[in-house]
């Protein structure tokens, strides 16, 4: 309360992973299963494939693509609700560009 007055409790929630292939047990637990829980605690709760962050190594340009598409898939499996979320691929976001080094 500030003087008197309840202050704005809307929750706003962010997360990100990595598209590095096929879910293991330590994705789940790490942060999949807290993201499906978020989903219907907060108030605008978006979840990123952080598909640029990937880019930080060398990757085969195919194998990134099936990453992506299977790191999706196995979200949406666990329980992430598109109806409840935004789920988005990072480098979808025409105002992330990518400096040359």
């Amino acid at each position: 309360f500030i003087w008197g007055k309840k202050m704005n409790t809307s929750k706003r929630i962010f997360s990100a992973i990595q598209p590095s292939g096929t879910v293991h047990l330590g994705n789940y637990l790490g942060a999949i299963r807290q993201w499906v829980r978020l989903q219907d605690e907060g108030d605008a709760v978006f979840y990123s494939i952080a598909d640029l962050h990937s880019l930080t190594v060398p990757q085969a340009p195919l194998l990134l693509k099936e990453n992506l598409k299977a790191t999706t898939i196995s979200l949406l499996a666990c329980g992430v609700d598109p109806k409840k979320c935004v789920l988005f691929r990072q480098s979808m976001v025409s105002c992330i560009k990518l400096q040359p080094s």
